[in-house]
């Protein structure tokens, strides 16, 4: 008996339980399937040919950010180029496009993390406490800890422009899915990137005060994620030009679907797709 969702789609749901063992559920339309029961089955997407804005819902022939229509694309704040780069808010020089949304969303508790997805990498998230944040399963991290909170986005972004000077901050994704990395000595990487960047925050400390800046002694995660076989040799799923595909689901990684015969397929790429998913 073939099960078969219909409607847009937004991206994976995780949770991690106790033990830091992730469980997926995908929204797509009113219904949230629940994933990890579907590796080693059979999945069948389709690409309805129609999609829309995550955001406002308008029909738009091309998603941009990850969901967006182009006219949210220009007008939100969580659109604006200080989302990616958050040392570059504008909030006060009075050119926050939404002084509202920035005043819920970048001027609460911020904080700088270390993660291993394959290469060790620095990052900031607003959700830490001491469970495994969301963001370091979307980025497929093995491993985190937190390093450092500060009280705001901007500050977050300073921070982690200091440790940039000494460690990267993005997620090789081909790395990430090519399997388990060997596992990184993260209270020692965190040792270390403090003390190179300790003339950097004491700087930023007597500009913002002392408490704009604070250490933080947080458990080192193992995160672990369903997969089953991870790609050999990837291959991309693109559904605007394979607007259907159908395969055994050996794994899901990050916001990635593994399927046999080492494709992947981004599904927070496609959020606002309307698409159709059949369950055999």
């Amino acid at each position: 008996m073939t099960t078969v969702y219909t409607g847009a789609l937004r991206k994976m749901r995780p949770l991690a339980d106790e033990n830091n063992h992730v469980s997926y559920q995908l929204p797509i339309g009113e219904a949230r399937v629940e994933l990890n029961p579907l590796i080693g089955q059979q999945v069948s997407v389709r690409h309805l040919g129609e999609i829309n804005c995550v955001h406002c819902n308008r029909k738009t022939k091309k998603s941009f950010n990850q969901g967006y229509c182009y006219p949210c694309l220009i007008s939100l704040a969580q659109c604006d180029s200080c989302i990616i780069k958050p040392e570059k808010c504008h909030y006060h020089e009075g050119t926050c496009r939404e002084p509202e949304w920035g005043e819920e969303f970048c001027f609460s508790d911020h904080f700088v993390y270390i993660a291993n997805t394959g290469t060790l990498k620095v990052g900031i998230t607003r959700h830490v406490t001491d469970q495994v944040s969301s963001r370091w399963i979307d980025q497929g991290a093995t491993q985190a800890t937190v390093m450092l909170r500060v009280p705001d986005r901007l500050t977050s972004g300073l921070v982690e422009t200091l440790c940039k000077a000494h460690i990267g901050d993005k997620t090789n994704w081909r790395t990430m899915l090519k399997g388990q990395p060997e596992g990184a000595d993260l209270a020692q990487v965190k040792r270390t990137l403090l003390d190179n960047i300790a003339d950097g925050l004491a700087s930023l400390q007597q500009e913002k005060g002392l408490q704009a800046v604070s250490e933080v002694d947080g458990p080192i995660h193992d995160i672990h994620y369903p997969v089953t076989a991870y790609p050999e040799k990837i291959k991309s799923i693109n559904l605007d030009k394979t607007p259907e595909f159908r395969g055994i689901l050996t794994g899901i990684k990050g916001q990635y679907w593994m399927l046999d015969n080492d494709r992947v397929i981004n599904i927070r790429k496609y959020a606002g797709y309307q698409v159709e998913l059949a369950l055999d």
